[in-house]
């Protein structure tokens, strides 16, 4: 779609060139959501692709994902054999309502400021003890972790300005087991309930819920549950004001979905010790 109230695109090569951000301006990165529908309050963009950040950085410490970083090149990123959690990559990737062609430009750090429930990208790195960079329209940097950056439905922790610069993913978690389930109203329709367990070398579990809720919940466990203590776990910390309610799942189903896949992740988890 055309933006036509658009007067000015800047594109900085560096922080030191971003302009000061004033009302009517907004972030161009993938752009996906952006021209999808009217922006009539926009009067400049900011295209951050000149910026040219890496995609992705594997070191020692784990992963890094640019912002900019397309669905594409993150479902094509050849991972090292011990990342044992790096098949949740193309899971996630192929859990959006999107076609290939969207992948190609559809951006991670797009995904997470959108802050749907069902936003795939936000599964992948809540899961994966995912922490934020965020440039602050004031100066400096703010770090803080994916389950604690989307707070609602559309909601997350940015104020007016600030930028999502990246997104960097432990080497512990990624050297944990996982197990990954996903349901949808359609064969192809947008996630209702998406859930990641994963387990480390010393039996602990960690069961992230998205999708089916407005926000990120994670639960930590020393060991695997039986399966009366995770649901009870699952029933006190997710309270049914949590569970989303659109057209693409009611809350009491959203709720009875999330139930049973956790076990099922659970028990696939416990086969594996």
């Amino acid at each position: 779609m055309d933006l036509n109230t658009i007067e000015k695109v800047a594109r900085p090569s560096s922080r030191a060139q971003l302009p000061v951000w004033t009302a009517g301006d907004a972030w161009l990165a993938g752009g996906t959501w952006l021209f999808s529908e009217p922006q009539a309050h926009l009067t400049r963009l900011i295209d951050l692709s000149d910026l040219k950040w890496p995609a992705l950085t594997i070191s020692d410490s784990g992963l890094s994902i640019a912002a900019t970083c397309t669905v594409a090149q993150l479902d094509a990123l050849a991972c090292p054999p011990d990342w044992l959690a790096s098949p949740l990559i193309n899971q996630c990737c192929r859990a959006f309502l999107a076609s290939f062609k969207i992948w190609k430009t559809a951006t991670v750090g797009g995904n997470l400021c959108m802050s749907l429930p069902a936003g795939p990208m936000i599964s992948l790195t809540s899961a994966l003890g995912g922490v934020c960079t965020i440039w602050k329209t004031g100066g400096g940097e703010q770090k803080i972790g994916v389950s604690d950056f989307v707070i609602g439905n559309q909601r997350n922790v940015l104020a007016s300005g600030d930028l999502l610069r990246q997104i960097d993913l432990p080497l512990a978690a990624l050297k944990r087991r996982s197990a990954f389930r996903q349901i949808s109203l359609t064969p192809v329709g947008r996630s209702a309930a998406l859930l990641i367990g994963s387990i480390g070398s010393a039996g602990d579990l960690t069961m992230t819920v998205t999708a089916s809720t407005t926000r990120p919940v994670q639960l930590c466990f020393a060991a695997i549950p039986q399966t009366k203590e995770l649901r009870e776990a699952l029933l006190h910390h997710i309270p049914d004001a949590l569970y989303h309610d659109d057209v693409h799942g009611k809350p009491a189903w959203r709720k009875h979905m999330t139930l049973r896949l956790a076990e099922e992740i659970r028990a696939e988890l416990q086969g594996l010790l």
